[in-house]
């Protein structure tokens, strides 16, 4: 036993000591690098050609060298604390307005319901031309966004050119703490289907949920559809406390495992939940992320619901911010996390970097499948969370696409708007056909060309058939040819009409019921939302999380 002891004893000592030999050559390559970096730094300021800004060099260097790691990985100067502080608050000064550059110009394209921008007639389509007497011209969206940002309670005073009108408008607004809603929209589709779109995890979405949800239910709410489609995440304690509104009190919502002890913690649920029955249908796409993931992955992993719509982004990584010198943040990532099935969806493994030092996507063979808590379904670990239902991905035409970009679009509901002083609630707001060939006239001096996928390959065959000699003798039928595609073209206002009205109807609504209004207004025609209802009022959504299916 003596002889045990000693050896143990021994092999304890020899750890201790291979542990300490690593701690110091580990210490020492930081120490060399650091003293390496800090003689470059001080060598480049001194000798180097032209006159460098250290800040800006600094900068360069610890984002590159965060980049390496991972894109969540951030170094926050202390001069963007407070984008920092709206991505997890939602709150920000500032006179509460969209914006987004046209040419030379800024202009508005939305102003938020309920604040100043708003509430002292800036409508979306104004051009700003001034702000506090400074020309805004050639400027990009984040400086004249800095520059209407400010404290709450200080004015601002704002120049404004509005389409239609000969004199440029004057607007004196008083920034407010703008809050932007986690919930902006939630409403009853029908007598027993009732609506929540959630955009962001701040500090307030579970309360926002919760109000809505319980308002939902006093209109006589049965079921629920869940809208997480586009929203990037939040705060990890907001994921688990919206989840503990729909599970029992003491379940297991995520666990975080990182490098350090520290990070390792397990999340559940605390409260009693608002309701365990109701049946829920979570909607999602590639935009859905992080904390968004959580939500729809706890929920799967309890059968509690029934996931539709795209594969979610497959962000399985937990960040916290570090503080720095001069009220500066690290925000690193410390963990991953982990969601009740044991699996984790992380879709990028950014510790194994190919030959050109970009991240890979974790390979098939390295999937791994999972079970439900309740019904035993299978799911899988990488690649964000695979819907129950996978929806098709919306195609948009050509045309549809060139009006968007060229802003057409949005300079037609700009007109529309000044000649028009209401309109039909936002859910039943439609463009009649005599509206659409106002429309369509309109277009008629403006220059919306693109190339359709017919005319791309069209163009391909003849230089493919003049570098071979096999276009001489086909001119006539290739001129034909092409002539055909171009006329369809031209009657693609028509052939992708219900397509463009849409589009109009949805733009157009926003100019008199904002946010609100654009999501009441896209309801109906949802391709998602109605596989939802399709699929919650049927025998299929008991089929799917009892493992039936």
């Amino acid at each position: 036993m003596k002889k045990i002891k000693v050896f143990i004893l021994s092999i304890s000592i020899a750890a201790a000591a291979t542990l300490s030999l690593g701690f110091a050559d580990n210490y020492f390559e930081i120490s060399k690098n650091l003293d390496i970096f800090s003689s470059l730094y001080k060598e480049l300021n001194t000798y180097y050609v032209d006159d460098t800004k250290p800040g800006e060099l600094m900068k360069t260097a610890i984002d590159n060298m965060l980049n390496s790691l991972d894109p969540y990985t951030n170094y926050i100067p202390e001069s963007n604390i407070e984008d920092y502080r709206f991505m997890t608050t939602g709150q920000y000064g500032g006179i509460g307005a969209l914006i987004h550059k046209d040419s030379n110009y800024i202009v508005i394209s939305e102003p938020y319901e309920g604040f100043p921008a708003q509430e002292v007639g800036i409508m979306a389509g104004d051009v700003i031309l001034e702000i506090d007497g400074k020309s805004v011209n050639n400027r990009n969206t984040e400086e004249v966004s800095e520059l209407l940002k400010g404290q709450a309670g200080t004015a601002v005073k704002i120049k404004l050119k509005r389409p239609g009108t000969e004199q440029p408008l004057i607007k004196m607004v008083n920034r407010k703490n703008i809050k932007i809603k986690d919930v902006p929209y939630y409403g009853m589709i029908d007598e027993k289907v009732g609506y929540i779109k959630l955009v962001s995890f701040t500090q307030t979405a579970t309360s926002e949920f919760t109000d809505a949800f319980k308002d939902l239910k006093n209109q006589g709410m049965e079921k629920l559809v869940f809208d997480l489609r586009g929203n990037g995440g939040g705060l990890l304690i907001e994921a688990v406390n919206i989840v503990n509104t729909l599970i029992p009190k003491g379940k297991t919502v995520v666990e975080t495992k990182g490098k350090r002890k520290e990070w390792d913690a397990t999340y559940r649920t605390t409260n009693e939940p608002l309701d365990t029955e109701i049946p829920i249908v979570i909607l999602v796409n590639g935009g859905s992320a992080s904390a968004s993931e959580i939500v729809s992955g706890a929920i799967q992993d309890y059968d509690r619901g029934v996931i539709i719509g795209k594969q979610t982004f497959g962000k399985g990584l937990v960040q916290q911010t570090r503080p720095l010198s001069y009220n500066a943040q690290l925000k690193v990532t410390v963990a991953k996390y982990y969601i009740p099935s044991g699996r984790c969806i992380q879709k990028v493994d950014y510790s194994n970097k190919n030959l050109d030092g970009r991240a890979e996507i974790i390979p098939d063979s390295m999937i791994h499948s999972f079970k439900t808590l309740v019904s035993k379904r299978q799911v899988f670990d990488g690649k964000g969370i695979k819907p129950d239902i996978s929806t098709e991905p919306l195609k948009m035409s050509k045309i549809s696409a060139t009006l968007l970009r060229n802003q057409l679009i949005f300079d037609y509901a700009t007109q529309f708007r000044l000649k028009h002083n209401s309109i039909a609630a936002a859910n039943s707001f439609k463009l009649s056909d005599e509206e659409y060939d106002v429309f369509k006239n309109y277009l008629k001096d403006k220059n919306y060309n693109y190339q359709t996928e017919s005319e791309r390959l069209l163009k391909q065959l003849e230089e493919t058939a003049k570098k071979e000699k096999y276009y001489e003798g086909v001119e006539n039928e290739y001129a034909a040819l092409e002539a055909k595609i171009i006329t369809d073209k031209e009657d693609d206002l028509d052939k992708f009409n219900k397509e463009i009205k849409q589009l109009l109807e949805n733009e157009i609504v926003s100019r008199y019921y904002y946010q609100n209004g654009r999501v009441a207004q896209s309801l109906s025609e949802d391709p998602d939302v109605l596989k939802a209802i399709e699929v919650i009022k049927s025998d299929q959504y008991k089929d799917i999380i009892s493992g039936n299916l």
